[in-house]
């Protein structure tokens, strides 16, 4: 960084030091900061095999949160040296759908909807399974300091979905576990399945301690003729400045009868995709982050290229990319995410579907949707 840059870094940085303290001073007073786990949680997570010191960690690789940068230069890239297209020139198509449109199940059906982000409904095993349900418009106790969603609305409100069998939480940023989302979905859902430290967040939330189960990796828990299982994830977690890895972070394995499917939550790429795919798969479906990735942060967030291999490490039949399609969360175009996970896909020869916001995807042997709708969209 040039020497001239260096005296309007410092003032920007003070600047954004005081908005950021204001900011945690009002966080620290909302409800959506959540709650503590108990000592006889802690007490149980020291078992875990990947929980050290208070903080819970990834055990087969070192994991960095910043490589080749320091906080300020990730700082200045962000906001002035912006890769362009970072924001859609307008609102993305999307399909409005209610508890009406999510109907007609049986045991064998396998549907998937993608509301955004990476908040998805998988219908399984006549069930309504829901993965890191944001489905608010704002993010955080301050909205004004994080990502605006991209569209005026999301394909369904909480209110309009169906009873929920379970929710599955895969670790507790704010982008994936939603404190307005949980209000209103915590008298419809029969189970909140989240990893180690999350119950303690449901709870300040009003969530009946009868309806949550906290899972170690490779726990499981059977309801509704499905077994759900937590699997590794290679992330980090946290609320606020001071409770870095205070919780655990998951990626989920959903089973019937019948079918399989497996969620990524966040994460990035590592030893555990092939050890899952071995222990559990093959699935139908994978659910896989591919979106708000950088050069700077690559142990925590997948390339799409190491997105698509994931998928093939786990033996996933058919790839769906998620975390992307809402928010602006790191510094490459809004569609490069799917531009560039389907031509890996294509290379590799792995089926890849990327449906429009809230378009239903069956997974029955019809063709799947894999328009490029994400190059068509104008103000």
């Amino acid at each position: 960084m040039r020497k001239s840059r260096r005296p309007v870094l410092r003032v920007i940085l003070s600047l954004l030091a005081a908005l950021l303290l204001a900011g945690v001073a009002f966080a620290q007073l909302s409800p959506q900061l959540g709650g503590t786990p108990t000592k006889a949680e802690k007490a149980r997570y020291a078992r875990s095999g990947h929980y050290l010191k208070g903080e819970f960690y990834y055990p087969w690789k070192k994991t960095e949160l910043m490589t080749g940068a320091g906080m300020g230069q990730v700082l200045w890239e962000f906001l002035f040296n912006k890769t362009p297209d970072r924001q859609p020139p307008g609102p993305l198509p999307m399909h409005l759908l209610d508890s009406l449109s999510i109907v007609g199940k049986t045991p064998e059906l396998l549907r998937v909807t993608w509301f955004g982000h990476s908040a998805s409904l998988l219908e399984i095993g006549g069930q309504n399974v829901l993965f890191d349900p944001m489905l608010s418009q704002d993010m955080g106790p301050v909205s004004w300091a994080t990502p605006q969603r991209y569209n005026p609305r999301v394909p369904i409100f909480t209110e309009q979905l169906p009873p929920i069998t379970a929710v599955l939480i895969s670790h507790d940023h704010y982008d994936h576990l939603d404190y307005e989302t949980i209000r209103k979905l915590r008298h419809k859902t029969r189970l909140f399945v989240v990893p180690l430290g999350i119950g303690g967040h449901l709870r300040a939330w009003g969530v009946d301690t009868a309806r949550i189960r906290e899972l170690d990796w490779n726990d499981s828990v059977q309801v509704a003729g499905l077994t759900i299982i937590s699997t590794p994830a290679r992330h980090f977690s946290g609320r606020g400045l001071t409770n870095r890895n205070s919780t655990s972070f998951s990626s989920w394995v959903v089973k019937s009868a019948t079918r399989r499917a497996f969620y990524s939550g966040d994460g990035g790429y590592g030893p555990h995709f092939a050890a899952i795919g071995k222990q559990h798969g093959p699935f139908d479906l994978g659910l896989i982050e591919c979106g708000q990735y950088d050069p700077h942060w690559a142990d925590i967030h997948m390339q799409p290229e190491q997105s698509v291999q994931a998928a093939r490490d786990v033996r996933a039949a058919v790839m769906l990319p998620v975390h992307w399609g809402a928010f602006t969360e790191a510094n490459h175009p809004w569609n490069e995410p799917p531009r560039r996970a389907t031509a890996e896909a294509a290379r590799l020869g792995q089926p890849i579907t990327t449906p429009e916001l809230g378009q239903p995807v069956t997974l029955d042997g019809r063709p799947l949707p894999q328009q490029r709708w994400w190059e068509a969209v104008k103000e």
